[in-house]
């Protein structure tokens, strides 16, 4: 911690430092200031296919093959697969996950000032002075050893201060803190598709040929036709000879009437 005291006499321009307790905390005017430094950030990353699940406990085989067993994982818990939040629950045999942790801490300063102002009313041996201050009550104060104050331009210890004189004490702390943040992030991928056979084995393909259009049915004996290749020269001479047979039957029933 790094204290630094700063006081003026007013009327005779003093360098004067002070350690004191505020009891009059009405007269103490106090101000806290914060000053960040430059952060710096840590990050982990693990990463793991889950095994097995069962119920809120989790089997994960690490990237360097060792199991690790998360026991009564929360239902709270979310891991984000494809954009989806899911729980433990939902997490499959086979899924990739990956744990990310960063750290970011940041150095910080917070500086602490206190001003008090009050008139010398006494000076006690060895170090220490009372003033009064604007409300009317004395307080007491401690200086620290050996220290020293520029009282018209000549140094001198405590016992340079007389009682009437006005004094503005500051108490300056300045006390340095680090400010650590945590921030996790569990994100993952869903088990690959099963493998497709290899090329060299048969697949079998079924294939459905569909019948030909008979259109509609019609009795056998419509269906009878002719041969492509049959000539109706047949016929014709059977007609030929049927005429001829015909007028001879006719010339002779003539005949006979």
């Amino acid at each position: 911690m790094n204290n630094k005291l700063r006081t003026c006499l007013a009327h005779v321009l003093p360098t004067f430092a002070l350690f004191f307790s505020f009891a009059a905390a009405a007269q103490v005017q106090t101000e806290t200031q914060t000053t960040k430094g430059t952060p710096t950030q840590e990050v982990t990353v693990e990463r793991g296919e889950v095994v097995t699940v069962s119920g809120n406990d989790l089997v994960v085989k690490m990237e360097d093959g060792t199991l690790r067993n998360f026991l009564d994982v929360p239902e709270n818990d979310r891991v984000t697969v494809d954009g989806k939040e899911l729980g433990i629950h939902e997490l499959k045999p086979g899924m990739k996950l990956e744990k990310s942790l960063t750290v970011t801490t940041t150095p910080q300063t917070i500086t602490t000032v206190q001003k008090v102002t009050g008139k010398v009313w006494h000076v006690s041996a060895p170090h220490s002075v009372i003033l009064r201050l604007d409300n009317g009550s004395t307080q007491q104060f401690t200086v620290p050893q050996n220290q020293k104050f520029t009282i018209n331009g000549e140094e001198k210890d405590v016992w340079g201060l007389k009682k009437g004189m006005v004094v503005t004490a500051t108490k300056v702390v300045e006390e340095p803190t680090t400010v650590v943040e945590h921030r996790r992030q569990l994100t993952g991928t869903m088990p690959p598709p099963p493998p497709m056979p290899p090329a060299d084995l048969p697949i079998l393909i079924a294939a459905i040929t569909p019948m030909p259009d008979l259109g509609p049915a019609t009795p056998a004996a419509a269906r009878t036709e002719l041969p492509k290749t049959a000539s109706i020269m047949p016929l014709i001479a059977l007609l030929g000879v049927l005429a001829i047979g015909f007028a001879f039957l006719l010339a002779a029933i003539r005949r006979i009437v």
